[in-house]
């Protein structure tokens, strides 16, 4: 499909903290944007936060992503579809809780667009790292053909007694193979090609509502706990860790997942490289001294980073300039400042 660089794009759930600053990404570039909530009460935040681009944004009530036809409506004129719409939380008792909204919004959105929006020309999924990595003891490269099929197994056999990690990761992986599945079946049929954007741990400042710490997103407030309050001992500071992505770069992935033709059909890891908590915290301490110093002995040079991802894919497609962890830390620190939150 040509590339999109005008019209309406349809973001889903989009008062979520990357789907926030993926509605403001579009609109930047010139973009109008529908955003889906599931009621009234969460979109008052919304349209006084984009308030300034007038009526290229508008907000519309999905009140259930997992009933037939929710999204009928909604994707109806549009251009472009980014759906970050899904659950992610650490709590859920039985694994559906997760599961069932991940896939079934996934696939409710793509029959949605296909059955009633003939404008469509490209969708962007919103996956994860979770739907790549498989945990191992040793260091290892991700890349795009890897598919997490240890946490899907993992919920198979033991249901409710599977670690929430891995209820997470089964869901990301579900959800990102349906939508996979879903195209594939219809190339035929439909007008549109199909991107999916696969982040890891993602950081970084907030436009979303959120009224304290504790009621942060799942990795934004570890990652306040962790630099702020200090909860990790110094081992854990120097040995537990991941990749991550700032959210604004993020966002603008989702940009440019629509806007290069070349994304077309991929799939795409956004991954600015790896960290270990005491990166941030030796950052946030030399900017906000008052804040813990955690392991001072801590070598960033000779640590070994268990998970890394490939970055090819992403610097051939979309070539993103990511902000440093340095300026991650910063932002997000200085937007703690100013909530009263440091």
């Amino acid at each position: 499909m040509p590339a999109i660089t005008s019209g309406t794009v349809l973001v889903t759930g989009a008062n979520g903290y990357i789907a926030v600053w993926v509605v403001k990404s579009f609109l930047d570039q010139g973009f109008s944007v529908r955003g889906t909530v599931r009621s009234e009460s969460k979109a008052t935040h919304l349209r006084s936060l984009f308030k300034p681009f007038g009526d290229k944004f508008e907000v519309v009530i999905v009140e259930d992503i997992t009933k037939e036809g929710a999204f009928d409506e909604a994707v109806k004129g549009v251009d472009a579809i980014a759906h970050t719409a899904s659950p992610f939380h650490f709590k859920a008792d039985d694994p559906d809780e997760l599961i069932g909204p991940a896939v079934h919004g996934t696939t409710g959105i793509l029959a949605s667009a296909l059955k009633h929006a003939p404008t469509v020309q490209r969708i962007v999924v919103t996956s994860s790292c979770a739907a790549v990595l498989t945990p191992s003891p040793e260091p290892r490269v991700f890349s795009e053909a890897d598919w997490n099929e240890a946490s899907i197994i993992e919920v198979e056999e033991k249901g409710r007694e599977a670690t929430n990690f891995a209820k997470y990761r089964a869901s990301k992986t579900l959800a990102e193979r349906a939508a996979w599945e879903f195209w594939e079946k219809r190339k035929g049929e439909v007008q549109w090609d199909l991107v999916v954007a696969n982040p890891p741990f993602v950081f970084g400042p907030f436009l979303h509502e959120v009224d304290k710490p504790e009621n942060l997103n799942e990795s934004a407030r570890d990652w306040y706990d962790t630099i702020v309050k200090g909860t990790k001992d110094t081992e854990a500071l120097v040995n537990i860790g991941s990749s991550y992505v700032d959210v604004r770069d993020l966002a603008l992935g989702h940009v440019l997942a629509v806007t290069k033709q070349e994304a077309g059909g991929e799939r795409i890891i956004i991954s600015a490289g790896p960290w270990k908590w005491q990166d941030f915290v030796s950052v946030a301490h030399r900017l906000y001294p008052s804040l813990p110093a955690g392991n001072t002995s801590y070598d960033p040079a000779t640590t070994v980073h268990l998970i890394r991802y490939a970055p090819d894919k992403e610097r051939k497609l979309l070539g993103i300039k990511f902000k440093s962890l340095e300026e991650t830390t910063k932002d997000t620190l200085d937007d703690f400042k100013a909530r009263g939150w440091l």
